[in-house]
């Protein structure tokens, strides 16, 4: 239980820290490696609850995925990001007061929870015994039976999402070169090669 709670404190610590410099680091790409530190350290507490599967989930796709795609996008775009800071302090006050408000829920919940944890979320958790079910097994019957209608529409909603940022995406612009295969294989053979007799001993 010592070594468990001092690796809890470590991971939890870390993570803290990574998301503290996540928003606070001057270069986004100092940001973007703050982020999947964080992911990594969270990834570790996970398996400290005994949800391998969902540590598992959150270094496959989110390091493996989201965040490097972050990182490449972000090395890859040529943002002023001296502009984009200069307008900083306006809303330092609206997001100091967001943050007390967001610090006082959260001072709230877990006051209650300690006043009195048989009406806490570790009372509606489905942990099933180690020795009948998996971690992964339980979260696919909660997930498929309990909450599938949610999961759907959060797939459709998805599909939806995709389909419109490649709508937007996909549009005509005047001056720019597009391939057609249509004309590419429809053309005569004239207007594609053209023949050339070279005498021989003369260049062309």
């Amino acid at each position: 239980m010592i070594i468990q709670g001092l690796a809890f404190y470590l991971f939890a610590a870390i993570t803290v820290a990574s998301g503290v410099m996540v928003i606070s680091a001057r270069n986004p790409v100092h940001s973007v490696l703050f982020l999947i530190l964080a992911f990594f350290n969270a990834a570790g507490l996970f398996v400290l609850m005994g949800a391998e599967f969902l540590a598992m989930i959150l270094v496959v796709v989110y390091v493996g995925a989201v965040a490097v795609l972050f990182l490449f996008v972000v090395m890859m775009l040529d943002i002023n990001f001296v502009e984009l800071r200069q307008g900083f302090l306006q809303y330092l006050p609206i997001g100091a007061l967001v943050g007390i408000v967001l610090l006082a829920e959260l001072i709230a919940v877990l006051g209650a929870w300690a006043m009195a944890p048989e009406i806490g979320l570790g009372t509606s958790l489905p942990i099933p015994p180690p020795d009948q079910v998996t971690n992964t097994q339980a979260l696919g019957e909660v997930l498929y039976t309990k909450y599938i209608y949610l999961f759907q529409a959060a797939g459709l909603v998805l599909l939806v999402a995709m389909i419109g940022a490649i709508v937007l995406t996909l549009r005509r612009r005047d001056g720019v070169r597009r391939q057609n295969i249509g004309e590419q294989v429809s053309r005569p053979r004239e207007a594609a090669i053209e023949i050339k007799k070279v005498p021989s001993g003369s260049g062309i």
